[in-house]
């Protein structure tokens, strides 16, 4: 298989091109739209005593908020520097001081008063510390006290019954790669990610239908393909940056089009404040809108291959590229028979778009020599979330969008170095370079030099409601050592979610900064842990950005706020084996962040050129350019594979609406403004289309409750530009409408998608005094399997 390497940056075009303009008033003045300039001041005005070291991190680190992968200002896609708003915001994480003595040390009611937005700006954890039953503050302990009251509850309990988490908050590969063999060391497959819950859906997908686990393509593909894609993604929110790739596609003719329930107005105008005219006068990015219905998309991508079906029939090869189908593709047949056997009737009613506008997005992919597929949340949060990838993989291969400049399918990744996070194998599924099977597991067992456990480990969502298991269940999770992480604003039911963490024996909490489920009591004890940044690692470390782009981030010196106590988290899993197992703990010692790295290279074959990076602005990317290249997918024969599925049915009853959670002003559940400023939404806002409103005499802002058998939701109508049928309310405030234990059929993530009622809030406050609302109690014995 061809190996063809990346081109490097690229540079954007000197002149303008006022066709692309979104406004001709300068800056967009009145407009609804973020203030880059003013928000930029008061992020300096944040850190303004350590700002020294803000610009070292800003000039010199690896962007630790989303996974473009920028590197100190720079990035393989565009010369010239880039930086964002979400990078900005994050920035305070690492330059603030330890929180005062007297708040560390407050009464825990006065601490759970705070949001978490409040809490993260009273400063870093200082020192360990411990809070038992009955215990009205948390007490200073000291590291050797913290890390053997651990180690003596792991002695004591069977392996089952302890699992670790690590979140998405700029972890590099090697404290990743660390925690997945100290856990496997520990005798525990319970160990999850941040990064599973949002994209494993892709990865599984992606395996199935084309035997990779990551995009195939880079950023720079976008620049001049003839279509993008955007599939229930809303890049320009999530990885800002992204905007000046798109900015330099548009500047080469490339369509970009978005399919998302809500027409989102940060995909239709945007001001890029690293491009001088679009800082000045926006940019129109988005050339068409499709507002498919939330979980419509299967609907509507078997409506678009129906179309080329349809075409094929009047001119053969006028939509299928049968040349790469014949050579690199299996399943034509049995895709073609799926697809042709659904209706117009049923594809038009769960996509909630019409036949015609359907037949316009197929001719305009059938006329493309080349298309970038990028899809995000909106396609992964569903029950059937694998099918809904597999399906975008379908029309990839139908189309020969695979292999080649230009082309590809690119789940496109929420934070930096997520997706190095499984191929490190901190993942129930996966280790070092592989899945969970035996092959792989013999290759690690010889490298490693111990035995793993053979039993299959769980996912978050279950090790939390194993944590609720009777008392002598061999799966009862007593003990979840955390890395980051606030399931309270993450996952569904909260309610639940409290009660679960609660149950648990002992907590750990490895930490930057306290959050709302650090405060939640445990039995035993709730131990916390200060960890230093990515920023402080000893040995600096590495992330890996979407497009499989490896960066060196070096150790940035100069923080005059340091947090004395605080210690790298690879040294502090070690120091945890060495507790539990000292007899064995040299098998899982590294004595600096090189020799983890050396060690990473083995595990992992892709990462082969880890253990060269040294220094800042050092980089590679594994696999390639582009993975399948020429066509020849890492599959068993060398071909993809087309996956029938079916429309799924959402059992929609007459009145419902379907919810889905968005992002406003925030990074993962970090939420930095109560206002949204690309569409002037509140936190507690309902989006909804007015004709809906309408039929249910509801006015614009006037109070809504949205409720279902999990939850009720208190808010405003904000009449917005969305798919009739759908709501949108604000991740994490919406999660209360979640159910928990629902999860995707094959990754095994909780769906984030449900059907809701919608009322006027005096109606529904009226009719509930008179009419109970029976909210359902799930039972507490889940299965262990």
């Amino acid at each position: 298989m061809g190996k063809t390497k990346h081109t490097g940056p690229t540079k954007l075009p000197s002149t303008p091109a006022p066709s692309l303009w979104a406004s001709k008033v300068p800056f967009g003045l009145g407009k609804v739209k973020p203030k880059h300039i003013r928000d930029t001041m008061k992020v300096v005005w944040d850190n303004k005593d350590n700002l020294n070291y803000a610009k070292n991190i800003i000039t010199k680190g690896v962007c630790d908020g989303c996974a473009l992968g920028v590197s100190g200002l720079y990035d393989q896609t565009l010369a010239g520097p880039h930086v964002c708003t979400t990078r900005l915001n994050v920035l305070r994480l690492n330059t603030m001081p330890a929180m005062k003595e007297e708040i560390v040390h407050a009464d825990i009611d006065e601490l759970r008063k705070y949001s978490s937005a409040e809490l993260r700006e009273l400063g870093r954890i200082p020192y360990p510390l411990i809070r038992r039953p009955g215990e009205r503050r948390f007490s200073r302990i000291s590291w050797d006290e913290a890390m053997d009251q651990i180690a003596n509850k792991m002695k004591k309990l069977d392996p089952k019954n302890y699992g670790f988490f690590l979140t998405s908050r700029g972890i590099t590969n090697e404290s990743y790669y660390v925690a997945a063999k100290v856990a496997r060391f520990l005798g525990t497959n319970n160990i999850d990610n941040a990064s599973r819950i949002c994209h494993s859906p892709s990865k599984t997908a992606l395996k199935r239908s084309v035997g990779i686990g990551a995009a195939s393509c880079n950023y720079k593909d976008w620049i001049g393909s003839d279509v993008i894609v955007f599939w229930g993604s809303v890049a320009a929110n999530n990885q800002p940056v992204s905007t000046k790739y798109m900015y330099a596609a548009k500047r080469k003719g490339t369509k970009i089009i978005c399919i998302n329930p809500y027409r989102e107005p940060a995909m239709e105008k945007y001001w890029i404040p690293s491009v001088g005219e679009s800082a000045l006068f926006g940019t129109k990015l988005a050339d068409d809108f499709y507002q498919v219905n939330i979980g419509g998309d299967i609907a509507f991508m078997h409506g678009i291959m129906k179309h080329w079906f349809e075409m094929e029939e009047f001119n053969p090869g006028s939509a299928i590229d049968h040349q790469f189908v014949q050579e690199h593709v299996n399943g034509y047949e049995e895709l073609k028979a799926k697809v042709l056997e659904q209706s117009w009737e049923e594809i038009v009613q769960s996509a909630g778009v019409s036949k015609e506008r359907i037949g316009e997005l197929a001719q305009l992919l059938a006329q493309s020599k080349s298309g970038v597929f990028v899809w995000s949340l909106g396609l992964t949060m569903h029950t059937f979330a694998s099918d809904n990838i597999s399906q975008v993989a379908n029309l990839a291969l139908l189309r020969g969008f695979l292999g080649r400049e230009h082309c590809g399918v690119m789940p496109i990744r929420g934070h930096s170095s997520v997706q190095g996070s499984g191929e490190m194998g901190a993942d129930p599924f996966v280790l070092p370079g592989g899945d969970f099977e035996p092959n792989n597991i013999e290759r690690i067992e010889k490298l490693w030099n111990f035995e793993l456990p053979k039993w299959q480990g769980d996912v978050l969502g279950v090790t939390l409601e194993n944590c609720l298991l009777p008392e002598d269940h061999e799966r009862k999770v007593k003990m979840y050592y955390l890395s980051g992480g606030n399931f309270l604003e993450t996952m569904p039911d909260p309610t639940f979610v409290e009660k679960a963490l609660s149950e648990l024996e002992v907590r750990v909490h490895q930490d930057i900064i306290f959050n709302t489920s650090t405060l939640v009591d445990a039995k035993e004890a709730v131990i916390v842990l200060p960890a230093k940044t990515r920023y402080e690692q000893d040995g600096g470390g590495t992330s890996t950005s979407t497009e499989r782009m490896v960066y060196f981030s070096p150790t940035i010196e100069g923080n005059k706020q340091m947090v004395e106590e605080a210690r790298s988290e690879w040294k502090i899993y070690i120091d945890l084996a060495k507790r539990v197992n000292p007899d064995e703990a040299h098998l899982v010692d590294f004595k600096d962040g090189q020799a983890i790295r050396d060690e990473i290279a083995l595990a992992n074959p892709n990462y082969e050129g880890i253990q060269h990076l040294k220094k800042q602005g050092d980089v590679f990317q594994w696999g390639g350019a582009w993975l399948c290249e020429d066509g020849i997918c890492p599959t068993p024969d060398g071909k993809g594979n087309l996956i029938p599925v079916d429309i799924p049915d959402l059992n929609r009853v007459a009145g419902d609406f379907y919810v889905t959670t968005r992002r406003g002003k925030q990074f993962n559940s970090m939420v930095y403004s109560e206002y949204d400023p690309f569409n002037s939404a509140d936190r507690y806002d309902v989006l909804m289309n007015a004709e809906d409103a309408k039929n249910l005499s509801i006015s614009d802002r006037e109070l809504v409750v949205v409720y279902n058998q999990h939850g009720v939701f208190t808010g405003k109508a904000k009449f917005v530009n969305i798919a009739k049928g759908n709501i949108e309310v604000h991740f994490p405030e919406g999660n209360f409408l979640l159910p928990k234990g629902v999860y995707e059929k094959l990754a095994k993530i909780p769906s984030y998608n449900i059907a809701a009622k919608v009322e006027k809030a005096e109606r529904f406050n009226a009719r509930k005094d008179v009419q109970y609302l029976e909210k359902r109690v799930d039972d507490l014995e889940m299965t262990a399997d």
